[in-house]
């Protein structure tokens, strides 16, 4: 009972924190005069990844006394953040638009963007199971791969934010849908909004590190593996920000900051943090379960970009990511 006390506490203060966050975003990037692309896709997506961020940062660095474990954690945290978005989060918002808006809804994200994220993550997640292919003692091989990998990101922010300007002037302009919460107290200045945001960022990785907390517990009590726990289990609690922010904008009728968020969290999980994965980890694929999981987020992907390409994107299509999930799960039952 106390177990689940925890993890429910944990989901409302995500939620809350959620709700501070997705309006200071929306204010400051309506201030900054920047694009939904650049809200959703940079500043919301790597803002609410911090959570799935720390996890393997810390497993690794500051883990316990098992290197082995520590390995496992880190590992599986790293590869199971893009995994849980290409396939749960999405089948989430599909539920949820489905149920808001009608399943049979085209969704319509502004194209360049979402594109652009997309191409991105399956390019740069098809160099992490390159450079995972490698002989373990070719460390100049994983120096080189994690470093294509951060100048991928960074050249994906450039074009990113190259294209704000021209998304604004067509009406594709980031624009609040209320005044900001702490207007009433503190009042409706730039470093007030941004002391909000600060705040809910603050608060959603507290509420995250709750929920993993909870989640621990529970799972040591059904005897999962290291690697299981941190490829099925902890990116539930890590990647609920990104969740519940897109829920609420895609409830909202806000498609290109729902999606961004998604998107650009893809992209930010696919390049930078398996990045610094492949300086500090042997970066070896020695386990069926991290197979699995990097061709499942890839094909995740694919289908996403296949949907929008093809003008079938909406609810009852995102299902189908969900059975991608589904999948993994069955995997590691048998």
């Amino acid at each position: 009972m106390e177990i689940v006390l925890i993890l429910l506490g944990a989901l409302l203060v995500i939620y809350l924190a959620a709700e501070l966050f997705t309006n200071a975003l929306e204010c400051l990037g309506e201030r900054m005069g920047v694009s939904e692309g650049v809200t959703g896709s940079i500043f919301a997506a790597v803002g609410t990844a911090m959570p799935e961020t720390i996890v393997p940062m810390v497993a690794i660095l500051a883990g316990g006394a098992s290197i082995a474990v520590n390995h496992a954690v880190g590992m599986g945290a790293i590869l199971g953040a893009p995994f849980m978005l290409a396939t749960l989060s999405l089948c989430l918002l599909g539920l949820f638009v489905g149920l808001k808006r009608g399943w049979g809804v085209v969704l319509t994200p502004e194209p360049t963007g979402f594109k652009r994220d997309i191409k991105v993550f399956l390019g740069a997640y098809s160099l992490v199971i390159g450079v995972a292919l490698l002989p373990v003692e070719w460390h100049l091989g994983r120096i080189g791969g994690a470093c294509t990998l951060f100048m991928v990101y960074f050249m994906y922010l450039l074009k990113t934010i190259q294209a704000s300007k021209g998304l604004v002037e067509e009406g594709h302009g980031t624009e609040a849908d209320s005044d900001l919460y702490f207007k009433r107290w503190l009042g409706d200045t730039t470093p007030i909004a941004a002391l909000q945001l600060i705040l809910a960022l603050a608060i959603l990785i507290a509420g995250a590190k709750l929920f993993v907390h909870g989640v621990e517990i529970a799972s040591t009590l059904l005897g999962m593996a290291a690697l299981v726990l941190s490829l099925l289990i902890v990116p539930i609690a890590t990647e609920l920000p990104e969740k519940i922010n897109s829920i609420l904008w895609i409830r909202k009728g806000r498609d290109t900051l729902a999606f961004g968020n998604i998107t650009g969290a893809m992209v930010f999980q696919g390049t930078i943090i398996p990045g610094v994965g492949m300086l500090l980890l042997p970066w070896s694929f020695q386990s069926g379960y991290a197979v699995m999981a990097v061709l499942l987020a890839l094909a995740g992907s694919a289908w996403l970009y296949f949907l929008q390409a093809s003008g079938r994107l909406n609810g009852r299509m995102l299902l189908c990511n969900g059975f991608l999930y589904a999948t993994f799960i069955a995997y590691v039952i048998v």
